[in-house]
Protein backbone atom coordinates (compact mmCIF):
# COMPACT_ATOMS: atom_id res chain seq x y z
CA UNK A 1 0.00 0.00 0.00
CA UNK A 2 1.56 3.52 -1.15
CA UNK A 3 1.59 6.35 1.92
CA UNK A 4 -0.50 8.27 -0.46
CA UNK A 5 -3.37 5.35 0.02
CA UNK A 6 -2.54 4.58 3.78
CA UNK A 7 -3.19 8.63 4.23
CA UNK A 8 -6.36 8.62 2.45
CA UNK A 9 -7.43 5.39 4.40
CA UNK A 10 -6.92 7.09 8.03
CA UNK A 11 -8.44 10.25 6.60
CA UNK A 12 -11.64 7.93 6.20
CA UNK A 13 -11.48 6.38 9.56
CA UNK A 14 -10.89 10.08 11.36
CA UNK A 15 -13.77 11.27 9.46
CA UNK A 16 -16.17 7.63 10.55
CA UNK A 17 -14.81 8.59 14.59
CA UNK A 18 -15.87 12.71 13.55
CA UNK A 19 -19.26 11.78 12.62
CA UNK A 20 -19.64 8.54 15.80
CA UNK A 21 -18.26 11.47 18.26
CA UNK A 22 -21.12 13.80 17.02
CA UNK A 23 -23.59 10.97 17.94
CA UNK A 24 -22.38 9.88 20.73
CA UNK A 25 -22.55 13.92 22.05
CA UNK A 26 -26.41 13.78 20.53
CA UNK A 27 -27.57 10.90 22.35
CA UNK A 28 -28.69 10.78 25.59
CA UNK A 29 -27.17 8.70 28.34
CA UNK A 30 -24.16 8.34 26.23
CA UNK A 31 -20.54 7.92 28.69
CA UNK A 32 -18.35 10.91 28.90
CA UNK A 33 -15.62 8.86 29.13
CA UNK A 34 -16.45 6.49 26.04
CA UNK A 35 -17.04 10.60 24.21
CA UNK A 36 -13.04 11.19 25.39
CA UNK A 37 -11.53 7.96 24.30
CA UNK A 38 -13.35 8.69 20.63
CA UNK A 39 -11.69 11.67 20.63
CA UNK A 40 -8.38 10.27 21.70
CA UNK A 41 -8.48 7.77 18.88
CA UNK A 42 -9.37 10.63 16.15
CA UNK A 43 -6.33 12.95 17.64
CA UNK A 44 -4.16 9.54 17.09
CA UNK A 45 -5.43 9.30 13.42
CA UNK A 46 -4.93 13.26 12.83
CA UNK A 47 -1.61 12.99 14.25
CA UNK A 48 -0.39 9.93 12.42
CA UNK A 49 -1.75 11.87 9.08
CA UNK A 50 0.18 14.88 10.14
CA UNK A 51 3.38 12.62 10.51
CA UNK A 52 2.66 10.85 7.15
CA UNK A 53 1.71 13.94 4.98
CA UNK A 54 5.35 16.23 6.27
Amino acid sequence: MSVTAHVEQLKRKHQSLSDAVEEAQRAPGIDDLAIADLKKQKLRLKEEISRLSA
